[in-house]
């Protein structure tokens, strides 16, 4: 099961985290509860994503530790302030904020592509709240310009609204021109981002924050934060994804303690494309820092 807790951000935006696993009994704090029930690990998706995109991953988690999974700001069930702040440091002070107010640390952050680079950023400011750190397909690299135009044109191309979800996942999974080949797994993953509207179906994210928060990271490298987290770090990397394995191999150099994995058959989606093959690769590393 998965369980709703709200929790308070930055600027007091309000945030949605979802529990794996069996609740804390009645009257139990947040704090208590996560000192009672074992180590807590923290799953943030990456842009565009949402928490239950972590669902087999926290749900096989749940056994041996206290697994929630955030909705950051901007996606999921989360706040979406019009004039928000969609900064690096808006997202690290939320993820900051959550860990304290659940009563999770220290904990695992697992982080996927713009949750990576928060988990890592946060684990470089606060290694007291930070035991172990998972990074999965995120690059320390800067994008640079170019890239950020393309992520601006790409959405323009979205055929909005879609008339069903099997349309979402046939455009998204086949007809978008990012896609080289059926890609079905891709195209559960949007339709999980997308919510019905008296038009049709539309994303539950605004794209335009999404460009807002992408246009913190891109025009930067983040390899000085990176060479700062002082707590054991694996980074994983999927054969067809977005890190190439000589970026990869560079980040687990500048890592002091770092480790490193790959999944075959895995692009950027990792821990969706190969679920199975994901927990295969960061479980032996969850096994060595203990806890669990």
């Amino acid at each position: 099961m998965a369980r709703r807790i709200d929790v308070t951000g930055t600027d007091g935006v309000r945030l949605a985290a979802w529990e794996f696993g069996d609740p804390p009994k009645d009257g139990t704090d947040q704090a208590e509860a996560g000192a009672a029930s074992g180590p807590g690990v923290l799953l943030l998706h990456g842009l565009m994503g949402r928490a239950s995109h972590w669902a087999s991953t926290a749900r096989r988690l749940s056994a041996r530790y206290r697994a929630v999974a955030l909705d950051q700001r901007g996606h999921g069930r989360s706040e979406k302030p019009p004039q928000g702040s969609f900064t690096r440091d808006a997202y690290v002070d939320d993820a900051e904020a959550a860990l304290e107010q659940l009563g999770l640390g220290p904990t695992v952050l697992i982080g996927h592509a713009m949750g990576a680079l928060t988990a890592w950023q946060l684990a470089a400011k606060r290694p007291d709240l930070v035991r172990g750190l998972i990074i999965c397909d995120m690059r320390a690299s800067a994008l640079g310009a170019a890239s950020q135009r393309e992520w601006a044109e790409w959405f323009k191309t979205w055929p909005l609204p879609f008339a069903t979800l099997a349309d979402v996942r046939k455009w998204f999974g086949e007809d978008d021109p990012w896609v080289e080949r059926p890609h079905p797994t891709r195209g559960e993953f949007y339709a999980e981002v997308m919510a019905e509207s008296p038009d049709g179906w539309r994303p539950v994210f605004d794209p335009e924050q999404m460009l807002r928060s992408r246009e913190t990271w891109v025009f930067d490298a983040h390899w000085e934060e990176l060479a700062q987290v002082r707590c054991p770090a694996l980074v994983v990397r999927g054969l067809d994804g977005e890190l190439g394995r000589a970026e990869a191999q560079e980040m687990v150099r500048v890592l002091p303690r770092g480790q490193y994995a790959e999944v075959a058959d895995a692009g950027h989606l990792v821990h969706y494309d190969q679920p199975e093959t994901w927990l295969a690769a960061i479980e032996p590393f969850l096994d060595t820092i203990g806890g669990g």
